[in-house]
């Protein structure tokens, strides 16, 4: 029986017949029998090449990396762990091992690959180096987590935990979706190094930098929403208050210096004042809300598990824990 027995790599592809069976036939040669291919309707043969290097193909109903990921697993793939990859052979088949490892230690629900441990010369520009360092900080501040690459594509989850990630974006921002739901759902989360190579000759990149990188920042803030309401509402009032602040010190300099006044421009900033200050007091109660309802999700599945690890037994003790599990259930 293989290590690898309840693993499926998945490789979402579109258009990268120059690459996909190569890194089919790396993830086989590793051991890892189960490679499914993803197709999002390529026309230069990608499918045909991962049907003859061994992998299982399936031609995705929707568009975009993201509704591929998410259908292929949720409908696809019956393997307890998947491991994630781009079909482009700008990733290692031989750091599989690494990637798996916190998960079959049961140390991790998920795994990503540091791209920035081992970047070989030319893999990324030093635009995209730098727009990855910049993400990487805004989620940082923004989500109150490290994990040192957000984008990269090299994962490994199990099954179970990724369907408890509420997923909805459908391109390239489907990588920053994945990591801010595992700060969101709690769930743990390793980070390994892995090597990122540049991609072959006569490959091309399906990744538009400008537009892609504008669509993970606004993933980024939508997201806060939910998982940091302070910053979503904070950011904006603290913006609306400066704004209201700078417009009544021009009116007040102009009406003290040149006795001239601005009607319009003060009705605009006690306004944007006015705004700033309802949104900041909006961002800090969601906060303590969402604090709230975290801490009685905690209690909630600490008394479960406590009923589950001693169920069997009908006694006072048993009897007692349920009538306060009745009551946190009253309580929410």
């Amino acid at each position: 029986m293989s290590d690898y027995d309840d693993v499926c790599v998945l490789l979402p592809t579109m258009d990268e017949v120059e690459t996909v069976a190569r890194v089919v036939g790396a993830f086989r040669d590793v051991g890892i029998e189960e490679v499914l291919v993803i197709d999002g309707g390529s026309t230069d043969g990608t499918r045909a090449a991962a049907t003859e290097a061994g992998a299982r193909v399936v031609e995705q109903s929707g568009r975009g990396k993201g509704q591929a990921v998410r259908e292929a697993v949720r409908e696809h793939v019956d393997a307890q762990y998947v491991v994630m990859a781009d079909a482009d052979a700008t990733y290692d088949a031989a750091d599989v091992d690494a990637m798996l490892d916190p998960l079959f230690a049961g140390e991790a629900d998920h795994v990503i690959g540091n791209r920035f441990a081992d970047m070989r010369p030319g893999a990324m520009t030093r635009l995209n180096r730098i727009g990855n360092r910049i993400i990487n900080l805004a989620f940082r501040g923004i989500h109150r987590e490290g994990y040192r690459d957000i984008l990269s594509g090299y994962r490994a989850f199990t099954r179970e935990s990724f369907l408890r990630l509420h997923l909805t974006a459908d391109g390239f921002g489907v990588e920053t979706e994945m990591a801010v739901e595992c700060v969101k759902n709690q769930v743990p989360v390793a980070v390994v190094p892995v090597t990122y190579r540049e991609r072959p000759g006569g490959s091309a990149t399906n990744l538009h930098p400008i537009r892609d990188g504008g669509v993970i920042f606004l993933e980024l803030y939508r997201k806060a929403k939910t998982n940091n309401p302070l910053f979503y509402f904070g950011s904006v009032g603290a913006v609306s208050t400066a704004a209201g602040a700078v417009m009544t010190a021009y009116v007040l300099y102009e009406w003290l210096v040149f006795r001239v006044t601005h009607e319009v421009i003060t009705i605009g900033a006690v306004g944007a004042a006015i705004l700033g200050i309802q949104l900041l007091i909006f961002g800090v109660l969601a906060d303590m809300i969402l604090s709230l309802h975290r801490e009685q999700v905690a209690r909630l599945e600490r008394a479960l598990g406590e009923r589950d690890s001693d169920e069997p037994r009908e006694t006072d003790e048993s009897r007692g824990r349920d009538e306060v599990e009745r009551s946190i259930e009253g309580d929410d």
